[in-house]
């Protein structure tokens, strides 16, 4: 892929929300932990494994929406197992949250790439900290917690946000929720945020309501992308930095990093011309990821759309790096 130079501005189409969120409601989440508990592991998976083809037969749009994401990863119309297997790897990694939030023991190892983002967190200086919803993402607070830095996570408030303290807690990150839905005032909550000295970390790959989206090169095609982790980076005079999480065994998940974009003292146009450069490379080295693990992408919406046509911006933000939560 190459790098790009100048984004294009795009709208997003109407956005349906993954019904495979419902995993995360109280009452699901209170039932799996009990099941969990008191069956035998042997029972427990192969109930787990029927349970993933229930979901897969009855959830339509997700189903629909893995084998599209499928189909360009794999360069191939999927299989109804290889759809399974998207689901399962989705529900493996959600399991493991809800052990951790009960307070099960995991570890974050750093791997190469990371080394940026560390000298970032051990400097102390607040940052844009984006991420994406690929394998154990969620589990990266068990790495915030060596640095002891402040995050503010941008959030819906949707499904179980109970279980998501619980999981914060275990991981020794200072966590702070900004709930989108609940703030009248969003840009002025992140702008205090900011000035308190803390950081920001919000998920920067749905595409939802957003008036900062622009297109990138992105699993054979021109993309649509949430961009206002940038916008924000550049308004605040803050640096901008990935990460992302695989499962790498039963408690530890492997941490991947890349380059930290600095904002400098050019101009606004010349800034935003580097970000996007930044971008383009963070998703090369995503996407590098996901071939290497394809099941590993937990979009349950729709696939980031082929861009259209250059238009003007147009709607608000909804919080999440501009994208839909999960």
């Amino acid at each position: 892929m190459k790098a790009v130079s100048n984004g294009s501005a795009v709208t997003a189409p109407p956005f349906s929300p993954p019904r495979i969120r419902h995993l995360e409601t109280g009452w699901s989440n209170a039932f799996l932990r009990t099941a969990d508990r008191v069956l035998h592991r042997v029972l427990f998976d192969f109930l787990a494994g029927i349970g993933v083809w229930v979901a897969v037969l009855a959830l339509r749009q997700a189903r629909r929406s893995s084998r599209r994401y499928l189909a360009a990863i794999l360069g191939r119309p999927p299989s109804l197992l290889e759809v399974w297997r998207h689901f399962m790897a989705f529900t493996a990694v959600h399991l493991v949250r809800l052990r951790v939030a009960g307070g099960r023991v995991h570890d974050c190892r750093a791997e190469s790439g990371c080394e940026a983002f560390a000298r970032l967190m051990a400097s102390g200086r607040p940052a844009l900290l984006g991420t994406f919803h690929i394998g154990s993402s969620d589990l990266m607070g068990f790495y915030l917690g060596r640095f002891r830095r402040h995050v503010h996570m941008v959030r819906f408030r949707l499904g179980d946000p109970g279980f998501l303290r619980q999981l914060v807690d275990r991981c020794s990150a200072w966590v702070t929720f900004i709930w989108v839905n609940e703030k009248g005032n969003l840009l002025f909550a992140l702008k205090q945020a900011v000035e308190s000295g803390g950081s920001i970390a919000m998920k920067c790959d749905r595409v939802g309501y957003s008036a900062k989206l622009e297109a990138f090169d992105f699993l054979g095609a021109r993309r649509s992308f949430p961009f206002t982790i940038y916008h924000l980076g550049v308004m605040f005079g803050r640096p901008v930095t990935f990460c992302v999480s695989l499962p790498a065994g039963r408690d530890e998940s492997a941490v991947h990093g890349f380059p930290v974009f600095e904002p400098d003292g050019a101009s606004r146009e010349k800034n935003l011309a580097r970000t996007r450069v930044h971008f383009q490379a963070v998703l090369v080295g995503v996407e590098s990821l996901l071939r290497a693990n394809p099941y590993q992408w937990f979009n349950f919406g729709d696939l980031n759309p082929v861009a259209a046509a250059p238009v003007a911006a147009g709607r608000g933000w909804n919080g999440e790096g501009g994208g839909r939560p999960h």
